[in-house]
């Protein structure tokens, strides 16, 4: 008998293989992250081959990125920083530990390993309210059957009773009668 996979087998294996290539990706994204250098402090002259130039003794390049000022109308070759992603992770490190605080065109240069770029929907600076993003939703959304159980709770419950009215007439303070005259 000749074995013919169904629907529901080729659907499982579909999202086996497609959960693994995201985390392939997603590993693939964090050692390029690491093998990724932040450098800051960059004088208008440096260009990439200057800055490739730059670190190319500490190991093989695979990119180097100057970002472009965000204005159209701005002059600058690019806003005073730029990346540099090595081959290797260990050369990242190295370059960090040799270039770091050292003078490159007369300007003292700050060299790191390169943060995830932060999405412009998350936190502090966001285009969107807080209360429109999906995990706001998700933790704070009540659905229609969650709300009227909670109504009909309120509605069972009797009248809240005051709670001053138990003390003893001599240890509770100043008497409702006495103080509205």
């Amino acid at each position: 008998m000749l074995y013919q996979p169904t629907t529901g087998d080729l659907n499982a294996r579909s999202q086996s293989s497609s959960k693994l290539i995201k985390d392939e990706r997603r590993c693939q994204k964090q050692s390029r992250l690491k093998s990724t250098v932040y450098v800051g402090g960059l004088e208008n002259a440096v260009n990439e081959k200057l800055l490739a130039d730059a670190f190319l003794p500490f190991g093989e390049i695979v990119d180097v990125t100057l970002p472009k000022p965000d204005l159209p109308s701005s002059r600058d070759p690019h806003r005073g920083f730029g990346y540099v992603e090595f081959e290797a992770v260990g050369d990242a490190k190295e370059a960090i530990e040799n270039m770091d605080q050292s003078e490159f065109f007369g300007r003292t240069i700050k060299v790191a390993p390169a943060k995830p770029q932060k999405d412009s929907n998350d936190g502090l600076g966001s285009k969107t309210a807080i209360w429109e993003t999906e995990a706001w939703i998700a933790q704070h959304a009540v659905s229609g059957d969650d709300r009227l159980a909670a109504q009909q709770i309120q509605h069972a419950k009797s009248p809240l009773e005051d709670p001053m009215r138990i003390l003893d007439s001599d240890t509770a303070g100043p008497r409702l009668e006495e103080t509205v005259n």
